[in-house]
């Protein structure tokens, strides 16, 4: 959606306006069909509760819309001015109107708030739909305009700095939704190259060849029983001090995962495609950070592989060496997910030397378990990282809950024969996969990993999304850069 900014109500071709309520409080001038009508209806301003009608206006009749962002004020008005602005895209993104009027007149809003409004407006208006050819014209999207109106002083500004993480969290959505033959390493790798030409971002690429010589046998374990061959992208932003060591976040980015040899059952396997998850939610993350010229650095590092069961697939006994020397059995190969990023940790951590290293997977089904869809795992060797990402979460929107580790959890995934096994038994089966990765972490750097195989994918529509990817991960990513690297 293109936001613009006017300070008069010249709109042509724009029929459909929007005003703000509160709480029991409409906003001032309204039309008395429309404030009779909105009681009628029982409109009460709650947050994302929205009433329409056609008025008379200056001899023309509009299409005007009151829409509610709850109790003024409080811990949760921003997130309540997001679900109002995602309502008014909800409501009208296939109403065949084409552009919308934001009139903020009246509506108590700071900067801030008019930006998380306008954010809920652009996140809940995204759509992709570039495979659907027979679409009747009711179905597709037809608002893609908005104007605000009298917008609070410095609106403006801070939306072009903002607008920044939305084109982050619709860049993961796009990774996310592709299906997996178009987006695989190779691709994943070049629509990276192309989002992120001229933005000052130094992109770093690995081959099989390279993970060869490298020894990332757990890596290149997942990968050998697929044809499409696996890559690891770097993308370094360097905005802060030369000296400065950098804040590191690595993505599990498996594009398709079958299972391998312990393949998946077949209903639902298609949803596999968004196994990438945690690969796009840093993708877009280092969109929004490099958007917005944070003066921090940051690098994201992505592992990208297919896990598919041809006869060159490991199996399941098989043992494997990481990048850091320690040996792996192969218990299960739909535990893919954490041989791609052991190694991929290793290699951050040798090539960067990070301050901070956080890796996002969708990692587990035992996650979704434990948290279902409301908010993801985290686990970390600090108290203090675990604290930060915490408040990041609560402040973005992207929720964690964090889960422990410790020696009585690790012993569950040790080998007879080697000097780890990649699953545990049934329970704590998010806890161990934490453990592993654990593993691999050097020199008490301080390391957190979060699990967002609950988020990342919806079935259901959410406040500022549409059934199927979210975007999870690129805004407390963001915050977080914010909070502690920009600090």
């Amino acid at each position: 959606m293109n936001i613009t900014f006017q300070s008069n109500a010249n709109t042509s071709n724009n029929r459909l306006y929007v005003r703000i309520a509160h709480e029991g409080a409409l906003p001032s001038g309204l039309e008395r069909s429309l404030v009779e009508g909105a009681k009628a209806a029982r409109f009460e301003g709650k947050a994302g509760q929205l009433f329409d009608s056609f008025v008379e206006r200056d001899g023309e009749v509009i299409r005007a819309a009151v829409v509610g962002a709850g109790k003024a004020g409080g811990d949760d008005y921003a997130a309540n001015c997001e679900k109002a602005g995602a309502a008014v895209s909800a409501k009208f993104l296939t109403s065949g109107e084409k552009a919308v009027t934001i009139d903020l007149a009246d509506s108590g809003f700071s900067a801030a708030q008019a930006v998380a409004f306008l954010m809920g407006l652009r996140l809940r208006a995204w759509r992709y739909d570039i495979y659907r050819t027979t679409m009747k014209d009711a179905q597709k999207v037809s608002l893609a305009d908005a104007v605000v109106l009298n917008a609070p002083d410095g609106t403006e500004a801070l939306w072009a700095t903002e607008s920044a993480i939305a084109k982050g969290v619709e860049f993961t959505r796009e990774l996310v939704t592709e299906p997996a033959n178009i987006i695989y390493p190779e691709s994943f790798v070049e629509r990276c190259r192309e989002r992120f030409a001229g933005s000052g971002v130094e992109i770093t690429v690995l081959d099989e060849n390279d993970m060869r010589e490298l020894g990332m046998g757990a890596f290149l374990g997942v990968a050998q029983g697929s044809a499409r061959p696996p890559r690891l992208i770097a993308l370094r932003w360097a905005g802060g001090a030369a000296d400065e060591a950098p804040s590191v976040f690595v993505g599990k980015g498996v594009t398709f995962d079958s299972g391998g040899i312990s393949i998946k059952p077949g209903a639902g396997m298609e949803d596999m495609k968004w196994d990438m998850g945690g690969a796009a939610a840093v993708a877009g993350a280092m969109l929004a950070i490099v958007g917005r010229k944070a003066k921090a650095n940051v690098i994201g590092i992505c592992g990208l592989t297919e896990n598919m069961p041809d006869g060159n697939a490991q199996r399941p006994g098989d043992v494997v060496t990481s990048m850091s020397g320690q040996t792996i059995e192969v218990i299960n190969t739909d535990a893919e997910g954490r041989l791609v990023l052991c190694d991929a940790l290793t290699w951050a951590q040798k090539e960067f030397k990070p301050a901070r290293i956080i890796d996002l997977a969708t990692l587990t089904g035992a996650m979704i378990i434990a948290l279902g869809h409301e908010q993801a795992g985290l686990f970390s060797n600090s108290d203090e990282l675990a604290g930060q990402l915490d408040a990041a979460g609560k402040s973005s929107g992207d929720k964690l809950w964090r889960l422990p580790l410790g020696a009585a959890y690790d012993k569950l995934i040790d080998s007879p024969i080697a000097d780890m096994k990649n699953v545990g038994s049934r329970a704590a089966g998010s806890i161990t996969a934490g453990q592993f990765l654990q593993r691999f972490i050097e020199n008490d750097t301080p390391w957190a990993h979060l699990d967002i195989a609950g988020m990342a994918w919806s079935a259901t529509a959410g406040a500022t999304w549409d059934k199927g990817a979210t975007g999870f991960g690129v805004r407390v990513l963001d915050q977080f850069v914010r909070d502690v690297a920009e600090a």
